[in-house]
């Protein structure tokens, strides 16, 4: 059986054996019936964005999807177990509102930040209780180390559906780099959360660990690309985790300054000075 059979047989697996479940699936993940069933019989591919929106919705990794396992080797590196998220497959009524809690909880908390969002709020977003947020979510703590992991599962899916067919360490790096800038929309909620982890953790022991296991992720992901380079002969042989602590400083330092607002700053700024970095410290004979 091909890798493209699998997936589409996982995806088959996703959708309820009931009248009708195959509609309301490609309407919830954002597709056109025709365009699901297509890619289901082999005759469309799935394209990156939607294998995200599937594995969001259905509560699976892409790295599922493609490859059988959350956990399998990849072009990216794979979330620490303490840093995945907790969330199951669709399989009834229960784990359909855990998700919709979860999701509004974060964009509230991207939108209006940790402190300025209280239970009731998020429970009155979602049309239910608050006893329910805490059927799900012990404590407000709760909510924001689940937050955490979903900017950590958003970015692996992300990362590993549109990387998955790079082959080249520099295309592929400098793809890395255009997926973690600040855009307006989700990448820039998910900045924003990340913002205020890093807040909380400077005070909080608990966040704080599992912000360092989310954080490795990310960092580790940057130097295997960098040392996938080193092999293809396209980037210098320097320290690799030299460059990446440069490097993912750079972005940590350049996306507080698109997101707080500081004058001349901006997406188009951020991605311009990476692209120089890139260039000049990392890709092999350029000056």
């Amino acid at each position: 059986m091909s890798e493209n059979e699998e997936l589409r047989n996982r995806v088959r697996g996703l959708i309820h054996p009931k009248p009708g479940a195959q509609r309301e699936f490609a309407a919830a993940i954002g597709l056109a019936e025709s365009k699901l069933s297509k890619s289901l019989s082999g005759t469309r591919r799935f394209a990156p964005h939607e294998l995200v929106r599937i594995a969001e919705y259905s509560g699976v990794t892409v790295n599922w999807l493609l490859n059988g396992r959350d956990d399998a080797d990849t072009v990216t590196a794979v979330p620490a177990p303490t840093a995945r998220s907790r969330s199951a497959p669709v399989t009834g009524p229960q784990s359909a509102m855990r998700r919709r809690i979860l999701e509004t909880a974060w964009q509230l908390i991207a939108e209006r930040g940790y402190h300025r969002v209280r239970i009731a709020d998020i429970a009155r977003e979602c049309g239910t209780s608050a006893a329910t947020i805490h059927y799900y979510f012990p404590t407000k703590d709760d909510v924001l180390i689940e937050s955490l992991r979903r900017n950590v599962k958003l970015a692996f899916d992300r990362q590993v559906a549109e990387l998955s067919t790079v082959d080249d360490a520099r295309e592929r790096l400098v793809r890395l780099v255009e997926l973690q800038l600040p855009a307006p929309g989700l990448l820039h909620d998910e900045w924003s959360v990340w913002l205020q982890v890093w807040t909380e953790s400077t005070l909080n022991p608990a966040i704080r660990e599992l912000y360092s296991d989310s954080y490795n992720r990310w960092y580790d992901t940057i130097a295997m690309t960098i040392r996938t380079g080193q092999q293809q002969g396209v980037f210098r042989r320097q320290d690799p985790d030299d460059l990446t602590t440069q490097l993912s400083a750079l972005i940590d330092g350049l996306g507080i300054q698109v997101l707080t607002g500081k004058p001349g700053s901006s997406v188009a700024h951020m991605r311009r000075h990476l692209h120089d970095f890139i260039d000049r410290n990392i890709v092999e004979g350029q000056v």
